[in-house]
């Protein structure tokens, strides 16, 4: 026994060496060699493409598998440069799908005309890009063997349309500094809107508050990057409205806003603006009107409004429903939102006042404000 337990310790130092010896060796060294990608497959050399970023168009780029020597996987991005271009300092490289592991990448239309934006290419134009494939395995990067070219036409509108817009400027009613800029509401898809006020001065709309932000101004029924708008003719009510879509802008004068009471067909009060979309008057005597059936309290509200080239017009703001009945204490707070109308007829659309409303002095607020639904209050005093 006792021999049995000596060789054990006698074999030990050796087993030891033997073991340090095995961990001080790499058996398993990175292979990062492969061969590039050979072949581009589409699009084809020079093809056109007519851009549609509004919809959910795509453009789909392929090409042939790279090889990893140990038979691994290989990533891929697709490289965009200007015409012309060598891919040193290229506009985009983009994995491609499948989190860069497939030899296809699915470009929208949308993204597209970023690209192209940034290479120069400007709105109705016609331009070409330049486009390749690089393979990667580990810190290996590998260019395709070729590259090809596409010639996109962009639409009208700008290559990247802003997620929120902003107005600032001297001639605003939150003055130039940058972080007090009024934020526009969004409409629609690339469409903003504010109702504010302007006095003499410079104003523009950026795309953020804060840093150095892409600017845009109004130069007459075109939207455009840079510069600034130019208010005279002293201080008065717009609605400016900015579609990004088709790089237009609308500037509205609104010259009056009065609540139309349906039963006598006409203004009971006209309405004063204050500030940030906001008119309003205060402590007005409000009654009824008298039928055979009983007392009528319909009502909505006309605007007048002036176009750049000074068109007069009126617009109409009332309910959703073409009848209602009286609020109560349980309406809910949609009741009261402010909808655009075509119907201008005297009846139709309206809201109704609440019953304690009749023979009492009662404020009128009405908000356009670019932070939450237009809609109004009636407030009994």
């Amino acid at each position: 026994m006792k021999t049995f337990f000596a060789n054990i310790l006698l074999a030990l130092p050796v087993s030891l060496g033997l073991i340090l010896t095995g961990c001080g060796k790499d058996d398993h060294e990175l292979n990062t060699n492969l061969t590039p990608v050979s072949r581009l497959n589409a699009p084809v050399d020079d093809k056109y493409i007519k851009l549609q970023p509004a919809t959910s168009a795509t453009v789909s780029f392929e090409w042939d598998q790279a090889r990893a020597e140990d038979g691994s996987l290989v990533l891929y991005e697709v490289v965009i440069d200007k015409d012309g271009g060598d891919f040193s300092n290229p506009i985009a490289k983009i994995t491609s799908d499948g989190g860069g592991v497939q030899n296809k990448l699915t470009l929208s239309h949308k993204d597209l005309n970023s690209i192209a934006g940034k290479a120069g290419i400007a709105a109705l134009a016609t331009g070409k890009l330049k486009w390749t494939v690089n393979a990667s395995k580990g810190y290996n990067i590998q260019p395709a063997a070729e590259s090809r070219t596409i010639e996109v036409e962009r639409p009208n509108g700008f290559a990247e349309i802003p997620v929120d817009v902003y107005l600032t400027g001297d001639a605003t009613e939150a003055g130039a500094d940058l972080a007090q800029a009024v934020k526009l509401k969004s409409t629609a898809p690339g469409v903003f809107e504010i109702y504010t006020s302007l006095k003499d001065g410079k104003y523009k709309f950026v795309d953020r508050n804060a840093g150095t932000p892409t600017t845009y101004f109004i130069d007459g029924a075109a939207l455009k990057e840079g510069g600034e708008s130019t208010q005279s003719g002293g201080t008065k009510v717009y609605r400016l409205r900015l579609d990004f879509n088709n790089t237009a802008a609308t500037i509205t004068e609104i010259t009056a806003i009065g609540l139309w009471f349906a039963p006598e067909n006409g203004i009971m009060y006209d309405l004063t603006y204050t500030t940030n979309g906001t008119w309003t008057f205060e402590n007005k005597l409000i009654n009824f009107y008298q039928e055979s059936w009983g007392r009528d309290e319909r009502y909505k509200f006309r605007v007048s409004v002036k176009a750049a080239d000074g068109t007069a017009g009126t617009e109409w703001f009332g309910s959703s429903n073409a009848d209602n009945s009286r609020p109560t204490a349980t309406t809910p707070l949609s009741f009261w939102e402010l909808r655009p109308i075509a119907n201008s007829d005297q009846y139709n659309y309206c809201y109704k006042f609440a019953s304690e409303v009749d023979g009492k002095n009662c404020d009128v607020k009405l908000y356009f404000s670019p932070d939450k639904t237009y809609t109004h209050q009636v407030i009994v005093r």
